[in-house]
Formats: C-alpha cells, structure tokens, sequence
C-alpha cells in the first residue's frame, strides 16, 4: 500500500487540537501508511503527541504556525491577514504537492475560500461543492451535495454538481451508474423554480449521466437515488436535520432504555440490535465532507467533532487519495461536462 501524507489543520475546531491530535494517533497507530503534517502550534503539537513510538514519530511533520483561523472569523480576513494560519499552512501542502489532502475542522467560510483561491477548481467546473454520504433504508449511501459551499446556484453550477457527484460515487460505493436527482419540492415536472427546471434540462440532454429526475426530501433516505444533488442552501439545512433527527433517535432510544427496571432489562437483552441501530445513524460515522471540484483534496469535518468523528474525516481523504479523485473528476469532465456545456 503506498504512503499517503496527510495536512492537519490543528488549530480549527470547536474542541481544538486535543480532539484533533488524540484523532491523528489513532489514525497513526491504525494505519501504518500514513504520515501526518501537522500545522499549528508546535508546543501544543508536541505535547499532544507523547502517546506515539519513535517510530510513529518518525511519521510526523509539525509545521510551526504564529496564526489561528477564528470560527467567526470572516472569509476575506483569513485570507488577507493570516497568511500563516495553520488552515493556510495546509491547504499550501496539497498545493505543493507535499501532502495528497488535507483535514480541517476550522471556519467553513474560511477552508473554502482558501481552498478555492489557493487550488483552483477543474477546468469546467465554477465552483467547488461541499458533499457528504448519508445513510439510507437499505445497505447503500447516499451522497448529497452540496452542503454549503455555494448558497445560490446557477442551473449549470447543479449539473457540474451532478457530474462531479456520479464520478464520487463510483469510485466510493463501486456503482458503475449512479442514479442522480434533483432535490424538488415534488417529482412531477411541473414542481420547482425556474433554476431547478433548468438544471433539470441540461442533465436530461447530458451523455453519460445516470439521471432519473426529481426526489423529495423523504427520498433522500429511501436509496431512491445514489446522488442528490442541490444548492447549498437547501443541502445544508437537509443536513443538518437529519443529524439532528439522528441525535433525537439515539437520545431517545437511550431515555426510553433507562426508564424503569423493565426497559433497562429489555434494553439489555436488545443491546445488539440498539447497538447496530445506533451504529447506522450515528452523525460521526458520517463526518467528512469533501470540498470537491478543487485540483487537490480538502476534507471539511464537523466543528464539533469528537475524537472518532475527526478520524473519520482523516480516513475519508485517505480514501480520496488513494482513488486520485480530483484527477477522476478531471477525465468525467472532459468525457461529459465540457461537451454538454
């Protein structure tokens, strides 16, 4: 297995760089194939590490970085005024090649415009998307997109969406024709705004594209499509509500199970079966979201994420890597995209 370099935004977050660190030992002691630069304060780095072998060691870059990206911090201030924050730091790695991704739980408006202005998107594509797996009703996931890169989208914006989505999901879940719709408030074709009919013209007219019309929210979670496709708005409030279902489920299951001696007993007995319910909707499992579109990886985790939700994020852009998907991408488009448009 080849060796993979992984950039850290160690600094990002709610939590910060306990969670951040605690996630990329884990990763370390689990994955002999990756290494790690770790940009952000090198004290803090330091003593966050102590946990690792001199060999682990061994696989670890720490990039001293003067600078923080603040959660609330606006777009053009990070971009202008700290050019050594350590979310810069490690969007500069891919960019150099020194990385093959980088992970950051920072300021979202911050990674994106960073990301955008330091990689550049594929030629044909506008702008990058924000895209996530989510679980469905069967053993398949969905991908949405996008989550909140780009509030307001132009009809062409969701077809590169839609293109971009169909290439992650082959090259994730194995599909070799993904279904992709169109998020709608009805699946008859009179349902929609001008924007949504649009879109819903250029992928009917596309080569190549599985597409098979309008979904519904409560389709997302159906494994009625492989792809959903909409603009930032509208995806990030669907995700975003449907963690937020998924953490009354789980709070809920746990209530009920420890109301009194006779559900404590049932719960017991049905430890297995909450356990595998818990797993299938746990919002961790899912945290990662891929900035894709750009010429390099770049993973968006949870501000809020615990230790195992961050190593998920760590082991999504592994996987990105090893697939080489912004190069992927790259050949759809030039298969798909740039003919269409």
């Amino acid at each position: 297995m080849s060796e993979l370099t992984i950039a850290l935004d160690i600094m990002g977050g709610d939590h910060g760089p306990p969670v951040i660190l605690s996630a990329a030992v884990k990763a370390i002691q689990l994955h002999p194939q990756i290494r790690f630069t770790l940009c952000g304060d090198k004290s803090v780095i330091e003593s966050g590490i102590t946990a690792l072998t001199s060999d682990e060691r061994d696989r670890v870059e720490i990039v001293h970085c003067s600078q923080t990206v603040e959660m609330g911090e606006a777009p053009t201030s990070a971009l202008r005024n700290k050019k050594d924050s350590s979310m810069r730091r490690a969007i500069e790695r891919v960019k150099s090649g020194q990385a093959n991704a980088c992970v950051s739980a920072g300021n979202t408006g911050a990674l994106l415009t960073l990301s955008f202005y330091l990689l550049k998107t594929l030629s044909g594509i506008d702008r990058p998307a924000l895209i996530n797996m989510l679980p469905t009703t069967s053993n398949h996931k969905v991908f949405l997109l996008d989550l909140g890169a780009n509030v307001n989208c132009t009809p062409e914006i969701l077809f590169q969406y839609g293109v971009m989505g169909s290439v992650l999901a082959q090259e994730v879940s194995g599909i070799t024709s993904p279904r992709v719709a169109l998020l709608n408030v009805g699946e008859e074709d009179i349902k929609g705004n001008a924007q949504v009919k649009s879109a819903d013209q250029l992928f009917r007219d596309a080569p190549g594209i599985n597409y098979i019309g309008y979904v519904e929210g409560d389709d997302i979670f159906t494994d009625y499509a492989d792809v959903v496709v909409t603009d930032g708005f509208t995806g990030n409030i669907a995700l975003k509500s449907s963690e937020g279902l998924a953490k009354l489920v789980i709070n809920e299951v746990k209530r009920q199970s420890q109301k009194n001696l006779y559900t404590r007993v049932l719960a017991r007995i049905a430890f297995p079966l909450l356990k595998s319910i818990y797993n299938s909707v746990n919002p961790d499992q899912y945290n990662g979201a891929s900035l894709i579109g750009l010429r390099g990886i770049v993973i968006k985790s949870h501000g809020n994420a615990q230790k195992d939700a961050f190593y998920y994020a760590i082991v999504q852009a592994m996987k990105e890597a090893e697939m080489h998907l912004p190069d992927k991408i790259k050949t759809k488009i030039e298969t798909v995209l740039l003919e269409q448009l």
